[in-house]
């Protein structure tokens, strides 16, 4: 049974993956320091497998945590890297502590593997390293531009980092750079659940058709789009979990055609802010109270994604639609409220 280490484990994308490892027969050690994830969603992930996974308390900022944690663990097969502060908005408010929190954490993690040995390593990265593509939808041979935001330069400079070392430390590295995950799990167990007020769409939609809040914001309607409003690939987050167990087998079977590879993940097609609004009003018979404002900065107009590599080289492909992701954030958004 092959040993992953998932860090940033029990929080949105980090959890579904824990589950989808589990259930294709890896023994996960979950990490997570719980600045935005909460140690009850262990007993979730239990709940759905019929297994615990191992809970590592660990703030990745910190070399001596990182040094003892991979310690304990240097019978490890590979490390997921989620943990990362993941907000556009709030990055352009908080830039010193995005780059404290995604990179500093990184290069800790790179250099405590390195000590040990360990080498194969699945980075959590993003579509935003394309910045505003010229070109749609975006391949992975897509012109890397200075980013809109402090979040997407570390996702930048992170995969920068990880070819660097890649090539003087001898590491085998998949880059996924996801495009928006939306959902939730169909058990409605684990899904969604930011601290506070939410910086994504969806759960914002959810919690405002809950009642939890009182309108939800459309940020611009002025965007070079059909309907005036930002365009994205909205990906189910149990497919996109299930890439990185592909991916995971990929570099533990010795697959990867290089040491450092990247993978688009998407669905291949863009929706647009109140196409998302619709299909979340059309499967769940609630209305929301929508209201235009300003354009937030550091958005770009539209990122959709070319998955042609993914679906032909990783050998995967996103097979749930946007009313199914809209339906199952929904069901746990009730479920967690007890609606």
């Amino acid at each position: 049974m092959a040993k992953i280490l998932v860090t940033g484990g029990l929080g949105f994308i980090g959890s579904h993956t824990t589950v989808e490892l589990q259930q294709n027969g890896y023994e996960v050690v979950v990490v997570d320091n719980l600045s935005n994830s909460d140690e009850k969603v262990v007993s979730r992930i239990t709940s759905i497998t019929g297994k615990e996974p191992l809970f590592e308390k660990v703030d990745l900022r910190h070399r001596e945590e990182v040094r003892a944690l991979l310690a304990r663990h240097r019978d490890m097969d590979g490390l997921i890297h989620f943990a990362a502060y993941k907000a556009v908005g709030e990055s352009v408010e908080k830039p010193l502590e995005y780059y404290e929190n995604n990179i500093w954490a990184l290069v800790c993690l790179l250099q405590e593997m390195r000590n040990q040995g360990l080498n194969n390593f699945i980075f959590s990265s993003s579509c935003t390293v394309y910045g505003q593509a010229k070109e749609l939808p975006i391949t992975e041979h897509s012109p890397v531009v200075p980013a809109n935001s402090p979040y997407g330069n570390t996702k930048q400079v992170g995969e920068e980092v990880l070819q660097q070392a890649v090539s003087a430390h001898g590491l085998n590295v998949i880059s996924l750079r996801y495009f928006n995950p939306v959902g939730a799990h169909p058990t409605a167990k684990i899904g969604e659940l930011p601290l506070g007020v939410p910086l994504n769409l969806v759960p914002f939609v959810t919690q405002t058709a809950a009642g939890i809040r009182k309108q939800l914001s459309v940020f611009g309607d002025d965007y070079d789009t059909p309907d005036g409003t930002c365009i994205r690939d909205y990906i189910h987050v149990v497919d996109l979990a299930k890439a990185h167990v592909v991916a995971v087998k990929r570099l533990l079977d010795k697959k990867n055609s290089q040491p450092y590879e990247v993978f688009n993940l998407g669905t291949g097609k863009g929706s647009s802010v109140l196409e998302v609004i619709r299909s979340f009003e059309r499967v769940s018979g609630e209305k929301l109270n929508c209201k235009i404002v300003e354009r937030r900065p550091g958005d770009v107009t539209a990122a959709y994604a070319d998955t042609t590599k993914a679906n032909d080289v990783l050998g995967w492909k996103a097979e749930k639609s946007l009313d199914d992701a809209m339906a199952d954030a929904w069901r746990w958004e009730k479920a967690v409220r007890g609606l």
